[in-house]
């Protein structure tokens, strides 16, 4: 390394000696803290270069050199590399040294005297709490920065004001522990409110790890990563993008040179600030002003700036980011993406516009004959109506049947228990609650068919279904009872099964059921006579009601038309009974369904859709 030196600097005044324009040519040596690609710094090199060959008006013979020995904790590590840059520069001097970073600066001071005693310097991109004042020259200047890490975490908080933790991810080069602790101390009114965890003391394949299975309210802080404990170099933007792939936290930062991918933002140092001062400085400089007649204020953060990725991604909301802050990475809206698209669709649509407008104008001209034809369906309809006033007489019949039918069986028990030599009070009070039941039942029938003639809608209410099989079981059980009649009722215990719907309709349907059910139980002289009811959720939907009789079964020559008004399975049967709970099991957005049981019998099965509060299911 230190021969090859030799030659470079050789080369340089040979042609410094035949070529009058290199020989006046500003000389600048641009100094690296570790490397030309270790993040910040990196970022900021590449950008004053750039300024600085834009803003100077004479030539510029810039090299670069890096002070790799920053990354060693070896107490003298420095000989070799002061050795080499004496004898680089040692038959031609420089006319400017731009020190990049906190290491440099340091190196920079250390060996002024054996070194560059009367070299200009400018020294940047260092925080200026890593500058020596007191050891500051007269050829000295700084462009210093000023990283406030209270301010950084408390960002975190705003936008995330549910953490409760943080990782620090910092090395363990001596740069970097002096960062750690010093934010260790900047933080230390945050301890009450967050705890902070620290990386220095491992590997950086076990800080992956750990932030693969960091758990909520976490979030990570990217300090610098330069050595890892394991004494592993990490340079460029690779460990942050590794970190980035796997965290299970949010990443933060304090640098505008890592974002763009990884972090979600906050208040930033800007490296165009930085360099551009920095540039601006040297040119100054390099023109003859005295370095140390030249004093800067340290840059401090610029306004907050976001990527709106990140914000997506960890849920973050804009009503959270402070005041004025910048977002960055926005995806385009549909306008900006499709204008041209759009533009076209707004043609057409204008151009149909038109045609829709003439088409308009040839309706109305058709509208008085709609008028007439209209006229004449309604007509129709009504005489369609007064056809079928005849099936409507006998759903009426049908439906008040049943009820009335009731209140002669029991007012006819209440006459035998109080015709007996002792009357049975106790019989007599029951018989006659069941009238007045079966009476309010009965009105209840007229009311609902009212409503529907009147096209009203009846009154729905939430229903347990297992309470309204047991309700109508009360109804039918002196009737099984006299006809020898077992009922087995299987009942969904497990939860509640209810359903949106009209009791008195639905207990008509199930009435109707049992009634058919039993029967069919009364022809069967030679089977058991048994009648199941069940209830149960079929989906977490669908609510079912299962009538289940032992008895001949259906006929198959009937069986695809046995919901169809004026078809009956029983002589003398009106056909209305089943039409009627079809259409009332539909009107409650449910199914009416039959099939053959087994061994014999026959299964009505009555789906309805399952209630959970606000709405059906």
């Amino acid at each position: 390394m230190l021969s090859r030196g030799f030659c470079v600097a050789a080369a340089l005044i040979v042609l410094g000696a035949f070529d009058p324009a290199l020989a006046q040519s500003k000389r600048v040596m641009v100094l690296h803290s570790f490397g030309r690609e270790f993040k910040p710094w990196s970022d900021y090199a590449r950008t004053i270069r750039t300024e600085l060959e834009r803003q100077a008006p004479w030539p510029l013979d810039i090299t670069d050199h890096s002070l790799v020995t920053a990354r060693s904790s070896d107490d003298n590590p420095d000989a070799p590399f002061v050795e080499y840059l004496r004898a680089l520069f040692a038959r031609r001097p420089l006319d400017l040294i731009v020190s990049i970073g906190a290491p440099a600066a340091s190196f920079i001071q250390r060996h002024r005297q054996q070194l560059f005693a009367n070299t200009p310097m400018v020294f940047t991109a260092v925080d200026e709490r890593r500058v020596q004042t007191s050891l500051l020259s007269e050829y000295d200047t700084v462009v210093a920065v000023r990283i406030n890490y209270r301010t950084a975490i408390e960002n975190i908080l705003q936008v995330l004001p549910d953490t409760k933790n943080i990782m620090v991810v910092v090395g363990s080069s001596p740069i970097e522990k002096f960062w750690r602790d010093e934010i260790e101390r900047e933080v230390q009114p945050l301890a009450d409110r967050l705890a902070f965890s620290w990386t220095d003391k491992l590997s950086f394949e076990d800080i992956l790890k750990q932030a693969a299975v960091l758990p909520p309210h976490w979030a990570i802080f990217w300090e610098l990563m330069i050595v890892d404990a394991a004494g592993v170099v990490h340079e460029g933007s690779s460990p942050l993008a590794r970190l980035h792939a796997v965290a299970k936290a949010p990443i933060f930062s304090y640098d505008e040179s890592f974002f763009g991918r990884e972090i979600v933002g906050g208040p930033l140092l800007t490296v165009h600030d930085t360099s551009q001062q920095t540039a601006a400085v040297a040119i100054r400089i390099l023109g003859g002003e005295p370095p140390g007649n030249i004093k800067t204020p340290p840059i401090r953060f610029a306004t907050p700036r976001f990527d709106w990725r990140e914000m997506r991604r960890w849920g973050i909301s804009e009503d959270r980011l402070p005041p004025g802050s910048e977002i960055f990475f926005r995806n385009p809206t549909v306008w900006e993406q499709y204008r041209i698209q759009i533009l076209v669709i707004l043609g057409a649509l204008l151009l149909q516009g038109a045609l829709i407008a003439w088409l308009l104008y040839e309706h109305h001209r058709r509208h008085a004959a709609e008028i007439m034809v209209r006229n004449t369906m309604n007509e129709l309809a009504h005489s369609n109506r007064v056809a079928t006033a005849g099936q409507l007489t006998a759903s009426i019949a049908h439906e008040i049947r049943q009820p009335l039918a009731a209140i002669a069986v029991a007012g006819q028990a209440a006459l035998n228990w109080l015709n007996r030599q002792q009357p049975n009070i106790k019989e007599v009070n029951t018989a006659l609650r069941n009238v007045i039941e079966q009476s309010h039942r009965a009105d209840g029938v007229i009311e609902n068919l009212r409503a529907m003639f009147k096209h009203e809608q009846t009154l729905r209410e939430p229903l347990d279904v297992n309470e309204l099989v047991e309700r109508v079981e009360e109804l039918v059980s002196q009737s099984l009872i006299a006809k020898k009649i077992v009922l087995q009722a299987e009942l969904a215990e497990t939860q509640r099964c209810m359903v949106l719907g009209n009791a008195v309709q639905l207990q008509q349907v199930l009435l109707n059921l049992i009634n058919n059910a039993i029967e069919a139980l009364e022809a069967s002289a030679h089977w058991a006579r048994i009648l199941h009811l069940r209830t149960k959720i079929q989906t977490d939907s669908v609510v079912l009601i299962e009538v289940e009789d032992s008895g001949p079964g259906l006929d198959p020559n009937i069986a695809n038309r046995l919901f169809m008004p004026f078809v009956s399975t029983k002589p003398g049967g009106m056909g209305m009974g089943l039409s009627i709970c079809k259409s009332i099991v539909e009107a409650h957005g449910g199914q009416l369904t039959a099939r053959p049981a087994k061994p014999r019998g026959t299964v009505f099965v009555v789906a309805l859709p399952l209630f959970r509060g606000g709405t059906s299911a």
